[in-house]
């Protein structure tokens, strides 16, 4: 009998809510694709929300936001250690109509798995940024 591979998934402790989501705190990261460019940013508890998420570097490769020093001391890292990544939305149209939230990314400390959402301060980053070109 062969058995089949652990696979331990990152298990991000939000430090704050995600807005509109109070009560959910525990999520993993889950690959969506295999390839690393889609994941599930999926609630541990029964009934939560699942969002789908991007690393932006895979699809914006000028993406280089300035992070909110609270959000970097609430989680206690530095911004050149930070894991970033974006709620994407599917509108009715369709998967070719996809947008990245590029305004308010998931800042996660890969040493901790601790994570929080910040909004950026400034419009530099739009809400909606398409996933294709």
């Amino acid at each position: 009998m062969t058995l089949a591979p652990v696979v331990t998934l990152p298990l991000l402790g939000m430090v704050s809510p995600l807005p509109g989501f109070p009560e959910f705190r525990d999520y993993v990261l889950v690959t969506a694709d295999g390839d690393g460019l889609l994941f599930w940013l999926q609630s541990l508890d029964a009934g939560g929300p699942r969002f789908l998420a991007i690393a932006p570097a895979r699809y914006f490769p000028d993406y280089d936001p300035v992070l909110p020093q609270p959000a970097l001391a609430e989680l206690g890292i530095d911004p050149a250690r930070a894991q970033l990544f974006c709620l994407v939305t599917v509108p009715a149209e369709g998967p070719a109509a996809a947008t990245a939230n590029l305004r308010a990314p998931i800042v996660v400390d890969p040493a901790t798995w601790r994570a929080t959402q910040v909004v950026l301060p400034d419009s530099r980053h739009p809400i909606r940024r398409p996933l294709r070109r």
